[in-house]
């Protein structure tokens, strides 16, 4: 005779229906008919990866405390603050805000004098330290017999008898002829020794400055040193300037950095123009003006492209270098009307000045909104977006999510979120971000560095200065034509791609070729890899920007930056060393640019798309392939990263909810809830009772 089997609470028995449960209601629960956790309270949700996966474990796998953390999870909304920072700032923020409006396009505007203005003082340099095409000694009558100094010379022939004739060159420019003071007749073989320069020298005037650094502190000869020196200088303090105060940008924001930067480099534009030592102008008055002028550049740069919509980024980057541009083709014309390098340096000052305004004016180069929102500090993004939004004509109280406004959420995530920042020593803890930012170094180092290569084959085919100057800036001008017309169209990375493989397809041709190519092929190849060269070195600038995120741009773009000015200072390396190791220097950068194009194969694509602001963002940029079938999908990563914690979805979260919902509405349950050993705190219903024999 068989019986039923007794009840039990084991978890292996089919399970039991068990009445309907209430209808749900907000966290925290009530007790159920069988309180399933009685004594423990509802903790605070921790945040969830997208899509909701619901996995239903039986009572011997899941503790009490972790079944109401779960069940807690699922139904708590999401704090605003998370909401915020998830939005997308350039698809739900910016458009809100007027988009890419009338003021937007007035502070870009504003942004592009600071370029114009940091080229003219960079590119004075080049005049600064220029050294004529013809100096000699000055003649010393103290090495010169009586018997000449009384004589009737001409004073051709005069020269020709005092100082050295070098084949090839004309005049020695660093020595004189020393005479025995009883010689008297010059027309035979007369005794004479070489000696150096003793009474300083002639220089030539020619076209441009009258007197520079070089005439000023007589720097040839034993003292050329100083000028590559000098230079070298200049470019430490571009890269003190770059990784500090583009850090800074990162810290205290971008117009408190553009303000310090601006009113330091017209403090030591003045001094430079009063200096009258050398070892300080050399050594220290131009270390710190490069540094200033650095932090002036980075942090126009980086609000420029902040308040640009993905569009018109390019475009108004692009636009800037042509300002760059058109300062190099006035410099000559305003030097040759100086005339003097201390006055040529008050020109160059005075755009700075005037750039002062902005500190009277905070609406000709305002805070950066969406650093501010990047960075938490929800007071201040708030008045910046509401200051936006009115200059830009458009109200900003339309719903961004049903019943709920941007202004709103700012609000709400003020109360519970406290201001963060960054600094670029938070590159220790990303593997994507420090990849990208490695690899856009390198090909800007490469960049900057080889344009002395093709700059001095320029000087094989003429040696006027102006000739070699003038190509530069005409090459300069075609690569950023070139990349306005190729890089919205066929992607960052493959433009750069390009660039870098052209730039070393010429460097190698003229290192293998130059003695078998005719002066007019070697002037072509000269030309090529000069504008492709310098189209590598802006589009890895603006492709780094764009990668870069926005808690961290200011201090990754300045250590781009600082890479590109050790590849300008490299030249300077040889120039020391008066060009003995030139063929190494060559061949080495032409290997780094075929190396290049295996590293930029390894770069994400940002065509079109809205710059990352959190880390998080940055880590979780794709590697696209180059030849893809389907061009609007990304590959996955180069380097594994773990998937950092989600933030706010509302369709995961409606999905979430509509699916707990479903299960807590069930008739029954997929397991059974096993009954306290205690009896229960508040009295029982019916149910409970009927229940509570059973289990008896």
């Amino acid at each position: 005779m068989s019986s039923s089997p007794p009840p039990s609470s084991s978890p292996l028995l089919p399970p039991r229906p068990l009445p309907r449960p209430p209808p749900p209601i907000p966290c925290p629960f009530p007790p159920p008919p069988f309180p399933p956790f009685p004594s423990f309270p509802c903790p605070p949700p921790p945040p969830y990866s997208p899509p909701p996966v619901f996995r239903v474990l039986p009572p011997s796998c899941a503790s009490p405390a972790a079944q109401s953390r779960a069940l807690c999870a699922m139904v708590a909304p999401p704090s605003p603050g998370s909401r915020l920072q998830h939005m997308d700032y350039d698809a739900k923020i910016l458009p809100r805000t007027g988009g890419y409006g009338r003021y937007n396009r007035l502070v870009v505007v504003c942004s592009w004098f600071p370029t114009f203005a940091v080229t003219l003082n960079l590119i004075s340099d080049v005049f600064y330290t220029r050294i004529p095409d013809s100096y000699h000694c000055q003649p010393d009558p103290r090495l010169l017999p009586s018997a000449l100094l009384l004589s009737n010379v001409t004073s051709q022939r005069y020269l020709n008898l005092t100082i050295p004739w070098v084949n090839g060159t004309g005049l020695s420019h660093c020595q004189l002829f020393k005479y025995p003071s009883n010689v008297s007749d010059f027309t035979g073989n007369v005794p004479k020794e070489v000696v150096s320069c003793t009474k300083g020298w002639v220089f030539a005037h020619e076209a441009g400055l009258q007197s520079n650094f070089v005439t000023e502190w007589n720097l040839v000869c034993n003292d050329y040193w100083k000028i590559p020196l000098q230079h070298i200088c200049f470019m430490s303090g571009w890269i003190m300037g770059y990784i500090l105060l583009g850090t800074l940008s990162d810290w205290l924001g971008r117009r408190h950095c553009f303000l310090m930067s601006t009113s330091l480099s017209c403090l030591l534009g003045v001094a430079v123009c009063l200096s009258n030592s050398a070892v300080i102008f050399l050594l220290l008055l131009r270390l710190l003006q490069g540094s200033t002028l650095a932090g002036v550049f980075v942090s126009s740069y980086i609000t420029r492209l902040e308040l640009c919509d993905p569009l018109h980024r390019l475009m108004a980057s692009m636009v800037g270098g042509f300002f760059s541009i058109f300062a190099e083709v006035c410099l000559p014309a305003v030097a040759a009307l100086c005339r003097d390098w201390p006055v040529l340096q008050a020109v160059a000052t005075l755009p700075l000045l005037q750039l002062l305004s902005c500190w009277c004016c905070a609406s000709m180069f305002p805070e950066s909104p969406r650093w501010l929102l990047a960075t938490n500090q929800m007071s201040l993004a708030k008045r910046s977006l509401q200051d936006v939004t009115v200059r830009n004509g458009v109200c900003l109280q339309d719903d961004m999510y049903p019943g709920e406004t941007l202004l709103a959420q700012i609000d709400s995530a003020s109360e519970e979120r406290q201001p963060k920042f960054f600094t670029v020593l938070e590159l220790r803890r990303t593997r994507v971000i420090w990849k990208n930012c490695l690899i856009l170094s390198f090909t800007l180092f490469i960049g900057t560095g080889i344009q002395y290569c093709f700059t001095r084959n320029l000087h094989t085919y003429s040696t006027n200065f102006y000739f070699a100057y003038f190509v530069r800036v005409i090459t300069g001008a075609l690569a950023c034509v070139f990349i306005c017309l190729s890089v919205n169209r066929y992607g960052r990375r493959g433009m750069l791609l390009l660039s870098a493989i052209v730039t070393g397809l010429s460097s190698l041709l003229l290192l293998a070729l130059t003695q078998y190519l005719y002066g007019a092929m070697v002037l072509v190849l000269s030309v090529v890899g000069l504008l492709f060269s310098q189209a590598l070195a802006m589009l890895s600038v603006f492709f780094a920007s764009e990668v870069m995120p926005t808690v961290l741009r200011g201090g990754c773009l300045g250590l781009v930056l600082a890479a590109g000015c050790v590849g300008m200072a490299a030249s300077s390396l040889m120039e020391l060393q008066n060009n003995g190791g030139y063929f190494l220097h060559q061949v080495i950068f032409a290997s780094f640019a075929v190396l290049s194009v295996l590293c930029i194969l390894l770069l994400p694509e940002s065509k079109r798309k809205s710059l990352p602001d959190s880390v998080a963002e940055g880590e979780n940029q794709r590697r696209p392939p180059l030849f893809s079938a389907r061009p609007h999908r990304d590959s996955l990563p180069l380097l594994y990263t773990t998937a950092p914690l989600s933030e706010y979805n509302p369709d995961n979260y409606s999905r979430l909810v509509s699916a707990t919902k479903k299960m807590l509405s069930k008739e029954t349950l997929p397991y059974r809830i096993a009954v306290p050993a205690q009896p229960p705190l508040l009295p029982g219903t019916d149910a409970q009772e009927h229940e509570r024999e059973e289990m008896a």
